[in-house]
């Protein structure tokens, strides 16, 4: 089988194909600029890379010319729509209606469309009109919803609930969800097929590090804590967000720089982050480049953020009563051995013990053991791939 795993934005839509049987990735690509002059596809296939510039005035335009690009003579891998038998559609937010991967109906889409897009009101409505999209252009090829969230609903209360009146939580909904859950799955996954054990027996924390950053605790395969909550904006400082602050905080901030509600929360997420506290950027090499320079803002950014983390692995080796493994994915947690020796750096109490050598090494691609041979705790640098959860997952439910 294979299977169309699809990522929509507001205005950008991201495709991968997947051979199921291989898990091969045949084709992929991005559309850029949908219903804004200019727009452009940038696809790859059979080898080769083709741009389309074409304009796309709508999300149906845009899945029309992805099919084109996976038809076409030069770079296409497909002869017919039949060959694709599945669409897997990302999703962000799912709130309490749906636990795990769903197919795809007229009811799910109702219920997607009025409870959920309150919850990711930037992420939700555009991969909304992403299914829709493809629902008109292929009526009859199975789809399914894959959400960011699903990973995180072996969440116990104690861990998911807020200290509000829990009357409050029945009735709105308000509590940690969590994100990045397709990545913490895929990475907890493949850490166990390294350490050839099951993923029943292993306590691992496993650490998204990128320009959106969260951490997880994933004891016996599922799980039981994460850094993100009712929104991506809690948990650590990431590359614009503020991560975790003190509600009143944000009450006072509003109040002083005369900020409606709405205008304070674009602040802390576009706003903040080492991005704020640098004063430079939200890219990491810049702030590494800073820091190196003597920018002492920049070098405290770097601080914060491997700081903060550390705190996050430390806490759920306690939830967990223990540690197995830290997995470095993501953007940051990849290619960064100075955040990456910043989080181990005082955690040797732990059993955590890295090789400076083997951190500093480049990222190949390919899972490398970072911690030393007598290290007590595995460390590990795991390259994400949500797309090919969101294909397993898509196939896993049909």
């Amino acid at each position: 089988m294979k299977i169309l795993v699809v990522n929509a934005g507001s205005s950008s839509l991201k495709y991968q194909l997947i051979d199921m049987e291989t898990e091969k990735v045949l084709a992929k690509g991005g559309c850029e600029r949908i219903g804004i002059p200019g727009s452009l596809l940038k696809a790859k296939g059979n080898g080769k890379e083709k741009l389309y510039e074409q304009d796309m005035p709508n999300h149906k335009v845009a899945i029309e010319l992805v099919l084109h690009a996976l038809h076409d003579d030069e770079i296409g891998v497909i002869k017919s729509m039949d060959e694709i038998g599945a669409v897997g559609h990302r999703m962000v937010a799912s709130g309490e209606y749906f636990k795990k991967t769903t197919l795809v109906t007229p009811e799910v889409m109702k219920v997607l469309e009025e409870k959920t897009f309150e919850l990711a009101p930037l992420h939700n409505p555009a991969a909304a009109t992403g299914v829709r999209a493809c629902m008109e252009v292929m009526p009859k090829t199975p789809m399914a919803l894959v959400f960011d969230t699903s990973f995180h609903a072996t969440m116990p209360e104690k861990a998911y609930l807020y200290g509000i009146d829990y009357d409050d939580y029945k009735k709105y909904g308000v509590r940690k969800y969590g994100f990045h859950g397709t990545s913490h799955k895929f990475v907890s996954s493949e850490a166990a097929k390294y350490l050839g054990k099951k993923p029943s027996e292993l306590k691992i924390v496993t650490c998204h590090l990128g320009n959106g950053s969260s951490i997880s605790a994933v004891d016996g395969g599922k799980c039981v804590d994460t850094s993100m909550g009712f929104t991506p904006l809690a948990g650590i400082l990431m590359g614009t967000r503020s991560g975790d602050i003190d509600a009143s905080a944000v009450e006072f901030l509003a109040r002083k720089k005369g900020l409606s509600h709405a205008d304070v929360i674009t602040y802390l997420n576009k706003k903040c982050g080492v991005a704020g506290i640098s004063g430079v950027s939200s890219d990491f090499r810049d702030l590494i480049a800073g820091a190196e320079k003597g920018n002492e803002r920049c070098k405290l950014a770097l601080d914060m953020f491997a700081y903060q983390t550390k705190k996050y692995v430390g806490s759920y080796a306690a939830a967990m009563g223990g540690l197995d493994c830290i997995v470095f994915t993501a953007g940051i947690g990849e290619n960064t051995p100075t955040v990456r020796a910043g989080v181990c750096e005082g955690l040797e109490f732990l059993g955590v013990k890295l090789d400076k050598n083997a951190n500093a090494g480049k990222n190949d691609g390919s899972i490398r053991e970072i911690s030393a041979k007598d290290s007590k705790v595995k460390v590990l640098v795991i390259p994400t791939n949500e797309e090919l959860v969101i294909a397993r997952e898509t196939a896993e439910v049909l």
